[in-house]
């Protein structure tokens, strides 16, 4: 498994951003042992105008499949409706895997959930049983044999949580959570509560093995990054979903020095890149807009703090999307 702030650190270098807003809370529910916090707004996306043209459709097709129809109709849900916010937690264990928690809030039935997921057990006991601890009844979802199982409750009727550790939501319905470290609280409170999405982790020492790609066909030079990537200490991403899709990367360092040589390498990393989306243009209409997207990433740095910020229009959306609609 894909360990979170790695996979997070993948994303950073992809996105493009925008200035953050108002400061996010910790969710209640967040185990105290975090170090990675992922939260979407899904009405909020779902709301935007750029999913409304592009994806609201295609949703509503998947959705009114004749299994997923019937299994939501089962659980009494509808997802373009009844879910507010999805937050994922997650935990580095040393290990090869990470534990997580899932919190979904929105608008639930309990009664029809809870029917829907024993008559599944009955169905196919293999793939969901109900299990007990103390007095909390969860379900136990393996999705293929040999697959680390997931377990999942009804908090209430506003509240559903899921892990691939038993203990992680039994504490979470029994509020024993204990609150988030501080260093995740402040990281949490340097995004946007408005963002369509945000993502912060804790990476301090999480980094000094990990090898970027480099040498052979490569056509760029990642030595740089590699270089100053032991030094990067924390990550908040904040995007923004509307008309244009706008976020914003700020990458905590080791300190100022360090943060200088990142922005640097960032800065070295664009120019590289450069040429090869313009190529890419040339070769696919899709690819176009790509050129454009990366003249207007910009960095800079503040104290030990590296900012990068960028914007993807509608527009762009539409062409990559629809190349022959821009003609």
């Amino acid at each position: 498994m894909i360990r979170l702030p790695r996979l997070l650190l993948a994303a950073v270098f992809g996105l493009a951003a925008a200035g953050s807003a108002r400061a996010a809370d910790a969710d209640k529910l967040i185990p105290g042992d975090a170090d990675t916090v992922a939260v979407i707004n899904v009405k909020q996306a779902l709301d935007s105008d750029i999913v409304k043209k592009y994806a609201i459709e295609q949703i509503k097709q998947v959705l009114d499949g004749q299994d997923v129809k019937q299994v939501l109709t089962e659980l009494g849900l509808d997802p373009l409706k009844d879910i507010d916010q999805v937050v994922l937690a997650g935990m580095e264990t040393g290990k090869a895997d990470t534990k997580f928690l899932v919190i979904v809030h929105g608008k639930f039935d309990p009664e029809k959930m809870t029917k829907a997921a024993e008559g599944a057990a009955k169905k196919d006991p293999e793939k969901i049983s109900v299990v007990k601890d103390g007095n909390t009844t969860l379900f136990k979802l393996t999705p293929n044999a040999g697959q680390a199982p997931v377990y999942a409750a009804i908090a209430d009727g506003k509240t559903v949580v899921a892990s691939n550790e038993k203990k992680l939501v039994t504490g979470a319905l029994a509020s024993g959570n204990a609150a988030v470290k501080k260093e995740l609280g402040d990281l949490i409170k340097k995004a946007d509560d408005k963002a369509t999405v945000y993502a912060v982790s804790v990476i301090k020492g999480k980094l000094n093995d990990v090898m970027l790609p480099g040498g052979g066909a490569l056509p760029i030079k990642l030595d740089a990054l590699q270089k100053v990537l032991p030094a990067l200490e924390t990550v908040v991403v904040s995007v923004s979903v509307g008309a244009d899709v706008t976020a914003e990367v700020t990458l905590g360092m080791k300190d100022e020095k360090a943060a200088g040589d990142m922005r640097d390498a960032l800065d070295d990393l664009l120019k590289q890149l450069a040429p090869l989306a313009q190529l890419a243009g040339a070769a696919d209409p899709r690819a176009k807009p790509l050129a454009d997207i990366l003249k207007g990433v910009k960095t800079s740095s503040k104290n030990k703090d590296v900012i990068v910020t960028g914007k993807v229009t509608g527009a762009d959306i539409g062409k990559i999307i629809n190349p022959k609609a821009g003609d």
